[in-house]
């Protein structure tokens, strides 16, 4: 059983848990806002810039030319927001993990203490009992293992396809601006 000051111990600790998440999400929430704001201002300032140079044109191929002017900054940008949104998801999911995991093994370790505390005081022939659950423990310790371990690959994974997916916008904008600019010089 636990005393008045264990239970008022954890229910401490649990409450620094709670706030240490939430200041996390404040944390996270304030970074894209920021990065929004960001975005907002370089918009403004392109379509401004945009304005200006339209106002400038002249000659039909020149509206070509600066609509392929525009193609692959623009998939740049959309993909440097893309992995900025995605670095900022990832490190709020990362610290969720982390305090996951450290109260998952808080946990195992406490019932690894009970099974041992009950492992000394069953009564004869009560060994296969207590054999079960120490391993019950340790399988779902594995399994959080495993668990943690394909998350961390799932993550992999994302980053990964993120950077090949912008590789891959970026050479396509770049492909497909190339015969627009020739015929604009035509």
């Amino acid at each position: 059983m636990l005393t008045p000051e264990q239970v008022a111990a954890t229910r401490k600790a649990n409450l620094d848990i709670l706030f240490g998440l939430g200041n996390q999400v404040v944390e996270s929430v304030e970074k894209l806002a920021e990065l929004n704001m960001q975005v907002t201002r370089s918009t403004l300032a392109d379509s401004f810039d945009l304005a200006q140079k339209a106002l400038s044109v002249k000659e039909p191929r020149d509206w070509l030319a600066l609509k392929d002017s525009l193609a692959a900054p623009t998939a740049e940008k959309v993909q440097s927001y893309n992995r900025q949104l995605f670095d900022i998801m990832l490190s709020t999911q990362t610290e969720f993990a982390k305090v996951a995991q450290t109260q998952c093994e808080a946990y195992v370790r406490q019932m690894q203490s009970v099974v041992e505390d009950v492992a000394k005081n069953v009564p004869a022939g009560s060994e296969a009992a207590v054999a079960a659950l120490d391993s019950a423990i340790k399988a779902a310790q594995t399994l959080v293992e495993t668990v943690q371990k394909t998350g961390q690959q799932a993550v992999e994974v994302a980053r990964s396809n993120l950077d090949m997916a912008a590789a891959a916008a970026s050479r396509n904008t770049k492909c497909a601006s190339e015969p627009v600019s020739q015929a604009a010089k035509r």
